[in-house]
C-alpha cells in the first residue's frame, strides 16, 4: 500500500529510481510499468477487448454445431498462441519459473470459464449466455468482500438483488422459475469468471501482464486439448467456412480479447473491470439477433434490462455519494472562508 501510495505522487525518471530502490529493499524484482499507460487508456482498451471477446458467443454457437466443445477450444486457442509466440518470443525466453507458474493459473482459471461457457451454448442462446455469464460484475465485489472479510457494501447488495431478479426473470419458462442445464453452466461460468477477474487483479500487479496473457492462451488450449482427448473424439473443421470461425476466433477473439486483458487490468481494479462486463451482453444480444436471429421475448427483454441496471448501479450509487460528499466539502469551505 505504501509503495502504491508514493508512486502516485511521484513523476519522470524518479519513478524508476524509487522503484530500484524499493526492490531492494523488498529484497525482490518488481516490474517496471509502462508510465504512458494510464487508468483511462487501460479501461479504454479494456472495453475493446470485451467487445471482442462478446463475438465469441456467437461466432461459438455456429462453430460447435459441427464441432465438440474441446476440440474447438484447443483449435482456438493452440493458433491464437502460434499467432502471438512471433510477438511475444523474446519476453516467454526471459520469463521466469514464477512467471511460467502465474501463467499456468490464469490459463486454468480462464479453462474453467470456456468450458463451462461453451458447453451451455450448445443448448442456450448465446444472448442468453451472455447476459448470465456477465453476471460476474454481481459476484466480484461479493467474493472481494469475502476475501477481505468485510461485509459487503450497501451499493453491492442492492445491485446483487437487483441483478438476481433479472436473471431469475430470464430464466422465467412457462410462468414458472426453471434453470435448464446450460443456463446452469451459464452461471456457472459467471462465478469462475469472476473468480478469474480476481485472480488477474492480483496477478497482474506482480509480473509483466503481456507474458501472462500469451502463457494464459496458450495453457488455455494445452487444457483443451487435453480434455479433448480424455472426454470427446478430437476433430478438425472440414469446411473453409468453419476454419474461417476458428480463425475469427482465434485472432480476434483469444488473440486479442484474452491476451490483452491483464495487461487493461493491470492498471484499474477488479471492481471497475467487472462493471465494465456490462458491454459484453449488450453487443451479444445485437450480434445474435442480426446473426442466429434469436429473440428473447418480454420476459426475456425485462430480465435483460434488470441484469443491466443491476451492473451500472453500483456506479450509479457510488457517483451520488461521491457527488453529495463533496457537496458538503465544498459547502463547509466556503463556511470557512466567510
Amino acid at each position: 500500500m505504501l509503495y502504491q501510495i508514493i508512486m502516485r505522487n511521484i513523476e519522470g525518471n524518479n519513478e524508476d529510481l524509487l522503484q530500484g530502490v524499493l526492490s531492494r529493499m523488498q529484497g525482490r524484482k518488481i516490474y517496471i510499468k509502462n508510465r504512458a499507460f494510464s487508468q483511462k487508456q487501460a479501461e479504454i482498451l479494456l472495453v475493446l477487448v470485451i467487445l471482442a471477446r462478446s463475438t465469441s458467443f456467437v461466432m461459438t454457437k455456429i462453430g460447435i454445431r459441427d464441432m465438440g466443445t474441446f476440440s474447438l477450444l484447443s483449435l482456438r486457442f493452440l493458433i491464437a498462441f502460434l499467432f502471438l509466440l512471433p510477438f511475444g518470443w523474446k519476453r516467454l525466453r526471459c520469463a521466469s519459473g514464477r512467471t511460467l507458474f502465474r501463467g499456468m493459473l490464469l490459463g486454468a482459471a480462464f479453462f474453467t470459464v470456456m468450458a463451462a461457457e461453451v458447453s451451455g451454448l450448445k443448448t442456450t442462446d448465446a444472448s442468453t449466455v451472455a447476459f448470465l455469464e456477465n453476471t460476474a460484475i454481481v459476484f466480484v465485489p461479493l467474493f472481494e468482500a469475502v476475501l477481505r472479510r468485510k461485509p459487503p457494501k450497501v451499493p453491492v447488495i442492492v445491485s446483487s438483488v437487483i441483478s438476481l431478479l433479472g436473471v431469475a426473470l430470464l430464466t422465467l419458462k412457462s410462468g414458472s422459475f426453471s434453470l435448464s442445464a446450460g443456463e446452469f453452466l451459464c452461471l456457472m461460468a459467471a462465478i469462475f469468471y469472476a473468480c478469474s477477474i480476481i485472480l488477474t487483479d492480483r496477478i497482474s500487479r506482480k509480473d509483466d501482464p503481456l507474458t501472462l496473457g500469451i502463457l494464459q492462451v496458450g495453457f488455455i488450449g494445452l487444457y483443451s486439448i487435453i480434455a479433448a482427448f480424455l472426454f470427446e473424439t478430437p476433430d478438425i473443421p472440414a469446411t473453409f467456412s468453419e476454419w474461417g470461425i476458428i480463425f475469427i476466433l482465434a485472432i480476434v477473439c483469444s488473440g486479442f480479447g484474452f491476451t490483452l486483458q491483464p495487461l487493461a487490468q493491470s492498471r484499474t481494479t477488479s471492481e471497475r473491470a467487472g462493471l465494465f462486463c456490462a458491454i459484453s451482453p449488450a453487443s451479444a444480444t445485437v450480434l445474435g439477433r442480426i446473426f442466429l436471429n434469436e429473440s428473447l421475448g418480454l420476459m426475456g427483454i425485462l430480465g435483460t434490462l434488470l441484469i443491466l441496471l443491476g451492473m451500472v448501479s453500483v456506479n450509479i450509487m457510488n457517483f451520488i455519494k461521491k457527488e453529495k460528499s463533496n457537496n458538503e466539502v465544498r459547502k463547509n469551505h466556503s463556511i470557512i472562508e466567510t
